[in-house]
């Protein structure tokens, strides 16, 4: 089993997935979303995340993490808190050693609901469908984290494809430097 943390960054609410591939397989772990308090200091909703965060990926140790690239098309003033918790989530993530990527929304929607404009029900009913959960994550924000996670694990061939075929031209460069000397 191969855990993955699916996580949509936010400053008031960050969602968090958690699914175990097993080759074509995949499962539900656990979600939810770390909250914040609009009143609390800034400093200190951003430590909440960061605490909450540690403790998730502590617990449950995934492989790899995932996160929602930031896209803001029309409101700039949430761009900021919202880049502020991602270089948290980042830095608990490097922190604690595990690897990311990163995804934007279009190709998370394409990879969990078949359609890069799809709406926010669909995505949620897709990954309610692939993770046979019983009912819809109560959150919105849990919900984009586990279709994170779900679009991470979507991808692992290509990764995988990826790091073989470039491990092969490395290889091929350095045995044609040995000969070559």
């Amino acid at each position: 089993m191969h855990t993955v943390l699916g996580i949509d960054p936010g400053l008031a609410a960050t969602g968090y997935g958690l699914v175990a591939s097993a080759g074509n397989r995949i499962s539900h772990i656990d979600h939810g979303v770390i909250r914040t308090a609009a009143a609390e200091e800034y400093g200190q909703r951003l430590l909440a995340i960061r605490d909450r965060l540690q403790a998730i990926v502590v617990e449950h140790r995934p492989e790899e993490a995932a996160i929602e690239h930031l896209y803001f098309s029309r409101n700039v003033k949430t761009a900021i808190p919202v880049a502020q918790a991602r270089g948290v989530i980042i830095l608990v993530l490097t922190e604690l050693g595990v690897p990311f990527s990163e995804y934007q929304p279009g190709v998370i929607k394409q990879a969990v609901a078949g359609q890069q404009r799809a709406e926010k029900q669909q995505v949620i009913g897709a990954v309610r469908l692939v993770l046979g959960l019983p009912e819809e994550p109560a959150a919105s924000h849990s919900a984009d984290a586990l279709a994170v996670a779900l679009c991470h694990c979507q991808h692992a061939g290509v990764r995988a494809a990826v790091e073989m075929a470039s491990a092969a031209q490395a290889a091929a460069a350095a045995q044609s430097g040995a000969t070559a000397t």
